[in-house]
């Protein structure tokens, strides 16, 4: 047997067994868990091969057995041994420690292989800081635990590894992950970049709309910003090169957009349901919170995109390249993705856990998707596309699995050693209480944490030690959440370690540190929606129809003044005045007054106008 076949299995077996769970629910708890991250780390070593291609990759294979061997070992040991783990509280024995070893070892070294060293070593850090913090002075100091307590609380018990994170991953998560890949085999994908190229193609600057629509698309299902630019980018990023766009400039809108995906409902990235399970909140609570400031992140950069094209008379898509609206609209494009979203949302209303509301939208998915192509398809080729998806699902679900079951090795070592309550307190006492000077500090150290790791890494990591920090002072948990969410989010475009950008230029063939800079300023925007969460309780839906009016009025400002300042747009014409009102439009934005607003809109489009005036009478 090949090693594509045995992936290919594995891959197989994956997907099944989450779309089975899904639709029968879940085993107990440790069982569900254990079982999962047995299968996606045995596939995980199968698809992220040690010395792949090298003379040394025998070494490699022992290598993969034994750490693939200890991670059944460890995982069918918590099944066998469930009933007692769960009701008698064990001592850890030798066998125990060596098996949570083995264990927390393959999965840093699945991590490794999978999204880089960063994380790992932070694992390593914390667990560093649980057995060796007594001897550190100061304030981080903690009175010490020994092996056998870490290894109670990693590997016997629901606190470490098989934690609340790992749980979500389990279920939650790895069903939406099915969802979407069973999506875009059947006809999903094809369809959001057609609607895209139909949404954007014609209009100035129509390649980067069209990235811009058809990565947040994406990215609502795949959760990640990484594989999005990946996946979309090789399509988007060379048209916009050859209709004549810069490459740092291409890169850069891909990457940005594909950022976006993850903060834009319905189908937010996996970190969204995390926080669910975090805060105890349902998640289409998260949901609701997230429209205003995905649709602010969104309309930011098609705004920005449009300035720019203005300026450069960056090219439209010709008429030819674009699909005709009686292609998009037609019922085996449109079914299955209308199809889908029903039944995840007659699941949700009929008050089923999300996990099987999504198995709901499987199956209206794939009702759909044998209506419609019975006749155009052979059996044979509609099967293969289906059981394409759910080795997809599989394949994406091991960096999901691999990373939170890791994240909640950490998080279990922050919430023992205190760190993220002394953190919490050092940034507060350092802020003197204030609200704005806790989220100024809490945003820089959250990019600072975020880079080089995936978001869902990255937010369960700032969750835990930066979050307290503003719910200390007074800040709602969802907004303190959800700020944290967001710049653990678009530090995956903020240099220096920018990954998303990283991924663009790679594709665009053209120096990362350009790309950068036109990132930032494509989502600028971004940087200061989290600053609005916490002035403007409208952003949550929260406070009445006039606190949400003021919410939107303000973030509307700034999606036309930020980008106007940014792309040196003109309003009246003379650049030093243009730059003082716009200044003064975006202060006016922010102030929370249900009046500012107003005045910075009626500044701004004033401002414009006396510009065209002024045009008008030299023409």
């Amino acid at each position: 047997m090949t090693l594509a076949n045995i992936q290919k299995g594995l891959a197989i077996l994956v997907g099944a067994f989450v779309f089975y769970t899904a639709a029968s629910g879940p085993f107990e708890g440790l069982i569900q868990r254990a079982l999962f991250l047995a299968l996606v780390s045995s596939l995980g070593f199968a698809l992220y091969p040690l010395g792949a291609g090298t003379r040394w990759r025998p070494i490699g294979v022992a290598i993969d057995l034994a750490l693939c061997s200890l991670v059944l070992i460890a995982c069918g040991y918590v099944v066998w041994n469930y009933d007692e783990i769960m009701t008698s509280l064990p001592w850890a024995t030798t066998i125990d420690k060596a098996l949570t070893a083995g264990l927390v070892l393959a999965v840093l070294e699945l991590g490794r292989r999978t999204v880089g060293l960063i994380f790992p070593v932070l694992v390593l850090v914390g667990l560093g800081y649980a057995l060796f913090g007594n001897l550190l002075p100061g304030a981080l100091r903690h009175r010490g635990f020994d092996t056998a307590f870490v290894t109670e609380t990693i590997f016997l018990g629901d606190l470490g590894i098989w934690g609340m994170l790992t749980g979500v991953a389990a279920t939650v998560i790895a069903a939406f992950v099915l969802f979407g890949a069973l999506l875009l085999h059947t006809g999903g994908g094809q369809a959001f970049m057609d609607l895209a190229m139909r949404l954007g193609g014609r209009q100035p600057g129509g390649a980067a709309k069209i990235a811009t629509i058809a990565s947040g698309l994406f990215g609502m299902i795949s959760g990640s910003a990484v594989a999005n630019v990946a996946t979309t980018g090789n399509f988007t990023i060379p048209m916009m090169i050859r209709l004549g766009y810069p490459r740092p400039f291409a890169a850069a809108v891909e990457a940005v957009a594909s950022t976006g995906g993850q903060i834009a409902p319905p189908i937010m990235g996996a970190a969204a349901f995390v926080m669910a399970e975090i805060l105890g909140l349902p998640y289409t609570t998260i949901i609701l919170g997230a429209i205003i400031p995905a649709v602010l992140f969104y309309a930011s950069v098609f705004v920005t995109v449009h300035f720019v094209a203005l300026r450069r008379g960056l090219a439209v898509v010709p008429e030819d390249e674009l699909p005709a609206w009686a292609t998009i609209l037609s019922p085996r494009r449109v079914a299955p993705i209308l199809c889908a979203l029903g039944g995840l949302g007659i699941g949700i209303w009929l008050g089923r856990s999300i996990a099987t509301a999504a198995f709901y939208g499987v199956i209206g998915l794939l009702i759909a998707f044998i209506a419609t192509e019975a006749g155009r398809l052979s059996p044979r080729a509609m099967i293969g596309k289906v059981i394409n998806g759910l080795e997809d699902a599989g394949k994406g679900m091991v960096i999901i699995g691999v990373l939170l079951a890791g994240a909640q090795v950490l998080v279990s070592m922050i919430n023992l050693t205190g760190i993220g309550v002394t953190l919490s307190s050092l940034i507060v006492s350092m802020a003197g209480d204030s609200v704005p000077m806790v989220a100024v500090i809490v945003g820089f150290v959250c990019l600072i944490m975020g880079m080089g790791l995936p978001t869902t890494a990255a937010y369960v990591l700032v969750a835990a030690v930066l979050a307290p920090a503003m719910t200390a002072v007074g800040v709602d948990p969802l907004a303190a959440h959800l700020f944290v969410f967001y710049f653990a989010t678009i530090s995956v475009i903020t240099p220096p370690v920018c990954v998303a950008v990283f991924v663009g230029a790679g594709i665009a063939n053209t120096n990362w540190l350009p790309a950068a800079g036109h990132a930032v300023r494509l989502g600028a925007v971004t940087y200061l929606v989290p600053f609005l969460l916490l002035l403007f309780p409208g952003m949550l839906f929260q406070g009445g129809p006039t606190a949400i009016a003021e919410a939107i009025l303000a973030g509307a400002v700034l999606v036309l003044a930020v980008p106007t300042l940014l792309t040196g747009s003109p309003l009246v014409g003379n650049r030093l005045i243009d730059t003082a009102l716009l200044l003064v439009v975006i202060a006016l934005a922010i102030w929370p007054h249900p009046i500012t607003p107003v005045i910075a809109l009626a500044v701004y489009f004033g401002a414009r106008r006396l510009g065209q005036r002024h045009k008008e009478v030299l023409a």
